[in-house]
């Protein structure tokens, strides 16, 4: 992992599209994610717009010593590109994904570089995970798709706690602390609504139906997230999220292998890092507490979690 950077250039937003554009048409556009930084290249004007709203609050840095993934998004090479336009995503001369509209450059880029950082950057420990933190500590809330996970972390980002990521919670390993991989939250179908009621200051890019996940939409993440997105936290809490449509909220605590066997099932390389990956889930099992929420109610299920962060007993870090 490449160092923090030193005084931050102007924000995407107060740099303006144009700018924006630019450097994404030219020597490309670098993202420092926390983690890692990303670089991406476009002549696309389409995605200049849709980065420069979801990015907004990022640093509009020139072109870094190191990043760790280079894509280009791009118009494919075959004539039927002037029938449909169209763009594709490489990395290291390779493409990836199938073709997309070319006014849906924003989720090409997104799930794209999302593929790339769970196959490629082995160095860290990837949990499919939302992750958030508060007091220095981590909530890190692994779940499958479906389960909620994305809304109540939009929520939570809304409501006192830094988010680090929807996507993943990102351990590294030496020191079993987290650190963020702050990208967009991809909200889906009837969550877009639900956090435009719940969170009217929420930033929502534009609305991109009939995608393979339904209709999607970005939430920008918070300025005070991307200001301390090289910050890293301890261990805190692990919730298990569920949302179901009636039952209203319950919350049981887990048992140490119960979340040892959620964390290992929801790692993007857990087996990959072998002994790496084995110890530091047991170094995050034995510095956390975890439960199992089910909710039906979004307000509850934050002031559920809230009483949870407030009452967990002190824990040991890792070592």
């Amino acid at each position: 992992m490449p160092p923090a950077p030193g005084p931050e250039a102007p924000t995407l937003a107060a740099a303006g599209e144009s700018a924006v554009h630019e450097h994404l048409s030219g020597r490309g556009l670098c993202l420092s994610l926390g983690a890692v930084t990303l670089r991406v290249v476009s002549p696309s004007p389409s995605l200049a717009t849709q980065i420069a709203q979801v990015y907004a609050h990022f640093p509009l840095e020139g072109r870094p010593a190191f990043a760790d993934l280079h894509v280009r998004i791009e118009p494919p090479t075959s004539p039927r590109r002037w029938v449909r336009p169209q763009l594709v995503m490489r990395c290291d001369g390779q493409q990836h994904f199938h073709r997309f509209d070319a006014d849906s450059g924003l989720p090409l880029m997104e799930w794209g570089t999302n593929w790339l950082i769970g196959e490629r950057l082995h160095h860290l420990l990837l949990f499919h995970s939302a992750c958030l933190e508060r007091d220095g500590s981590a909530l890190l809330m692994p779940a499958v798709p479906g389960s909620g996970k994305s809304t109540l972390c939009a929520a939570l980002a809304h409501r006192g706690w830094r988010l680090l990521s929807d996507e993943f919670g990102v351990c590294l390993p030496e020191s079993g602390r987290m650190i963020a991989m702050l990208k967009p939250i991809a909200l889906k179908n009837t969550s877009i609504d639900v956090i435009r009621e719940y969170a009217p200051e929420a930033e929502l890019g534009p609305l991109f139906p009939k995608t393979r996940k339904g209709t999607v939409a970005h939430m920008a993440a918070p300025p005070q997230a991307v200001r301390h997105r090289h910050e890293t936290a301890a261990p805190g809490l692990v919730v298990l999220p569920r949302w179901r449509e009636v039952g209203g909220t319950t919350i049981e605590p887990l048992t140490p292998d119960e979340m040892f066997r959620s964390l290992a099932f929801n790692s993007f390389n857990y087996a990959v890092l072998g002994a790496t990956g084995f110890n530091a889930v047991i170094a995050l099992v034995r510095a956390s507490r975890g439960y199992r929420l089910e909710y039906t109610d979004l307000d509850d299920a934050v002031r559920t979690l809230e009483g949870l962060w407030h009452e967990r007993p002190a824990v040991e870090g890792p070592a």
